[in-house]
């Protein structure tokens, strides 16, 4: 499937993919401590995007966030699964944090400051996704950490406690954020999940279905 001929709708799928994958990988790594690399990198990689053309370029591709479609696909065909509680709160907790994000242009200039900060230094010095996640989630501490909403992470003590795990939840908290801030600029809104669910869920296996996923 050419990514240039995606819908406005199947970008926006594309985007809350990104939020999803964000959220799945979020809810595997505090239960098991394990993740999948070839996902984690995508999503990372997502927050030092800034100027995308289409949602696709922030994952470098649409099998940057495969993970994502599918779990999204899952979650659009049955919310209310077992499977499924965790990543819905988590989904919906990065939607409503990046509303309370967005109302506050001077942590966004902030955040943006130190992410392309960042970059430039992952740019210019060989740096891991590990040395990535402790930076992002400085980032994350100091600013929508001090958020009266903040988004309460459970699974094994064991792995929370982990201190490189805790940076890559954090990490990735921030590029759930990040991709929820592109579906808003695409159009999308909470009531689009009520009221176009059947739309998005065709899309999401359409896209998935394209990557071999379903």
């Amino acid at each position: 499937m050419s990514t240039a001929n995606l819908s406005n709708l199947e970008q926006q799928v594309v985007a809350l993919a990104g939020v999803a994958q964000a959220a799945r990988l979020v809810d595997q790594i505090s239960k098991s401590g394990s993740y999948p690399m070839e996902f984690l990198q995508p999503s990372i990689n997502s927050v030092f995007v800034f100027e995308p053309d289409t949602a696709v370029d922030i994952f470098g591709g649409i099998s940057g966030v495969k993970l994502g479609l599918h779990n999204l696909s899952n979650l659009l065909a049955d919310k209310n699964a077992r499977e499924n509680h965790d990543l819905v709160r988590y989904v919906f907790s990065i939607i409503y944090l990046e509303r309370k994000f967005a109302a506050n242009p001077d942590m966004m200039s902030v955040v943006r400051s130190r992410l392309e900060h960042t970059s430039f230094r992952a740019e210019h010095f060989s740096s891991n996704v590990n040395a990535l996640c402790h930076s992002i989630s400085g980032i994350y501490q100091d600013t929508l950490s001090h958020e009266k909403f903040r988004i309460k992470v459970t699974g094994s003590a064991q792995h929370l406690q982990n201190t490189q795990n805790a940076d890559i939840i954090r990490a990735l908290l921030l590029a759930g954020v990040r991709a929820a801030f592109l579906w808003r600029q695409l159009g999308g809104h909470r009531w689009r999940l009520l009221f176009q669910r059947k739309k998005m869920l065709q899309a999401s296996q359409n896209l998935s279905r394209s990557l071999g996923v379903v």
